[in-house]
């Protein structure tokens, strides 16, 4: 398994943050390696609602199937997600109050791909740093729509 874990301050309140991660249609604004939103089960999103997310890494696209299994607005979400080749992967989204109408972002992603430890191995070498810069990229890009929101 592979974790990645990024923070990041946003200028705003959390529940505009949390507004904006959560609604499936914004993804396309803020991921840096999205690339399509499929069917979204239910809106708003609650407790068990799934979508189909298509995302691409090193040029390679592939396809998605996220369930939301832990949902505390507008502090805590947890996607579980299964992938490719029977790999699967969960993401967390934590927001608390940084006072002055700031938000602590913290994202964690959690990868297990296919093929026991040797995909594991394997997984660091290819992903790794690519998972970790393309996090710390869309939270930039989460950080500066949000706030350029704020201003508005």
């Amino acid at each position: 398994m592979s974790i990645v874990h990024t923070e990041i301050t946003i200028g705003a309140p959390p529940q505009r943050v949390w507004d904006t991660v959560m609604d499936p249609s914004r993804l396309r604004d803020w991921v840096t390696i999205h690339r399509a939103l499929g069917e979204v089960s239910s809106k708003p999103l609650r407790e068990g609602s799934t979508m189909e997310q298509t995302l691409q890494l090193h040029g390679i696209p592939f396809h998605v199937h996220w369930t939301l299994t832990e949902v505390s607005p507008p502090n805590r979400a947890q996607w579980d997600g299964r992938g490719p080749a029977h790999s699967k992967a969960r993401i967390r989204y934590e927001l608390s109050d940084a006072g002055d109408s700031q938000t602590r972002f913290e994202y964690t992603n959690e990868f297990t791909p296919p093929g026991g430890r040797l995909g594991t191995v394997a997984s660091r070498v290819i992903v790794g740093a690519a998972s970790e810069r393309e996090a710390n990229g869309s939270l930039a890009r989460l950080k500066a729509l949000v706030e350029r929101e704020v201003v508005s």
